[in-house]
């Protein structure tokens, strides 16, 4: 089978970066903050992170947890509810909007990756689509969300699962790629049984 010669160009005239000259410096003030104030800060002062990713555009819930090792592209592209607690060394490659719901989690080690680049094009265009994670979902240990994807609420991916399509809500995914395991059910209630669907309330 013969193989045609090479077509892939990735120099940088070939290849210009999408991003703004805003964006740009935005990113390397940002890339600064996060090394000198955000990653150093102990891991208790989550109002602190709040604030700092606030300076920043990001949109941040009351009381959300979000350890000093999370890795953030994009501030500005970042919206995280209340609530919502982010593990360490997870990466939020926020090229394109994220959106993580009121009480979703997302477990160490996750990515979250909105973009990536057309495989059919010469010079490997940069391509991007946002996440959503809705309210209460789970991202286990090590897995990974790709662009245009929607985590249903109260939907879980489970530990090192790769996720490509978007999944409904109160169902459990894993593997790679991703398929259904089982729905969600949740077995013990809070006092406040509004935040769960009608069919887990007892």
């Amino acid at each position: 089978m013969s193989h045609s010669p090479l077509k892939i160009h990735t120099s940088k005239q070939d290849c210009p970066s999408p991003h703004s000259t805003a964006n740009k410096v935005g990113r390397v003030l940002w890339a600064t903050v996060r090394w000198l104030l955000f990653r150093p800060s102990p891991r208790i002062f989550y109002g602190w992170r709040r604030l700092l990713l606030r300076l920043f555009g990001a949109s941040v819930g009351r009381n959300a947890r979000i350890a000093p090792s999370v890795r953030i592209w994009a501030p500005w592209n970042l919206t995280i509810g209340d609530e919502v607690s982010i593990s360490h060394d997870v990466d939020c490659y926020c090229v394109d909007r994220l959106v993580i719901g009121d009480n979703a989690t997302v477990s160490q080690y996750a990515m979250l990756c909105t973009a990536s680049h057309d495989v059919t094009d010469p010079g490997m265009k940069l391509i991007s689509s946002p996440i959503t994670l809705e309210s209460q979902s789970w991202i286990c240990a090590g897995a990974f969300v790709g662009p245009g994807v929607t985590v249903g609420a109260g939907a879980v991916l489970g530990a090192k699962a790769v996720l490509m399509k978007s999944v409904a809500a109160w169902t459990i995914h894993g593997g790679n790629p991703a398929r259904f395991l089982k729905p969600r059910e949740v077995v013990r209630q809070f006092n406040d049984e509004t935040s769960l669907p009608a069919r887990y309330a007892s």
